[in-house]
């Protein structure tokens, strides 16, 4: 049977939650009089809902929307709404919460929305379950001379590894802020050929030159290929340019002191930083980032 806490510290409005809950939608309830306690009895009933007020003494529901979200609890919430409570549920919403109903339409609304966060809740998992499953995964891109497409498969990427993997938010925008600096390094330095000396200067050189190549002959007709090959122990990218490569012997070190604060080196830094592997190809057109799903506990 469904488990619902409802968190309230008014016993008008537990009791009315908790006798639609309990009557209509087939729930067994348990109930908390604020945020505080309510984390108390997550504890100790791990329910499969929480209904929740916003205005309570102690812990509010936006609060303690914000610290399940923080302790990565992702119980489902449903926010019950009154006046003078909107600009709170707004940003519940923003933070983690899953749903809500105004207090004056519990009776004709908590019900039909209980029923539709829990069935979206049990599809999520399962697709995690079925993601746990996977075995390997692979797909290929061939990418133009723009920064808004690599940087909008960075996003995406990051996205996959959210379904592939589970990741929060913090460890997928690290693995995706390495992966942009490839893609823009390919872009820029490989399919460009433009120097990284020129970000070393005060004016705007460099971009001005990126855009002056990007509609000239060579450098306009380079794509950047990329390959995501993703296993339930890694996630491994390789990306290729178009251009004539690099001597990969001549790359600085990533890791010195007087590179990681030099404009040119932060790329190839938070690369090395947040990656478990970079390497490159013999020609220097091709690097390849792996990330070892072990690294991420």
């Amino acid at each position: 049977m469904t488990l619902v806490l409802i968190v309230d510290d008014s016993p008008i409005d537990r009791a009315l939650a908790g006798g639609l809950l309990e009557k209509q939608g087939g729930c067994s309830v348990v109930f908390a009089v604020d945020g505080q306690s309510a984390l108390d009895a997550i504890r100790d009933c791990k329910p499969d809902l929480i209904v929740t007020d916003m205005q309570m003494p102690l812990m509010n529901g936006l609060e303690l929307v914000a610290r399940l979200r923080k302790d990565t609890n992702l119980t489902p919430v449903i926010l019950m709404t009154a006046t003078g409570s909107e600009e709170l549920a707004v940003e519940a919403l923003r933070v983690g919460a899953s749903s809500y109903v105004a207090k004056r339409s519990l009776n004709k609304r908590l019900i039909d929305t209980a029923r539709m966060v829990l069935a979206s809740a049990n599809e999520e998992r399962e697709q995690s379950t079925l993601m746990g499953r996977l075995v390997s995964h692979c797909e290929s891109f061939s990418l133009q001379n723009r920064t808004e497409e690599c940087r909008s498969m960075s996003r995406y990427l990051q996205s996959s590894l959210a379904t592939f993997w589970s990741l929060n938010r913090a460890a997928r925008l690290r693995i995706g802020l390495a992966v942009e600096e490839a893609l823009l390094n390919a872009l820029y330095h490989g399919n460009l050929e433009i120097s990284s000396e020129l970000k070393e200067r005060q004016d705007n050189s460099f971009y001005e030159l990126a855009t002056l190549r990007q509609n000239e002959h060579p450098y306009s007709e380079r794509r950047i290929d990329v390959t995501v090959q993703t296993t339930s122990e890694e996630t491994r990218y390789i990306i290729r340019d178009g251009g004539n490569g690099f001597d990969v012997s001549k790359l600085p070190d990533p890791t010195d002191p007087e590179n990681i604060s030099r404009p040119s080196g932060r790329g190839v830094m938070l690369m090395h930083a947040f990656m478990d592997s970079v390497v490159y190809n013999d020609r220097g057109n091709e690097v390849t980032l792996v990330k070892k799903r072990t690294s991420m506990d």
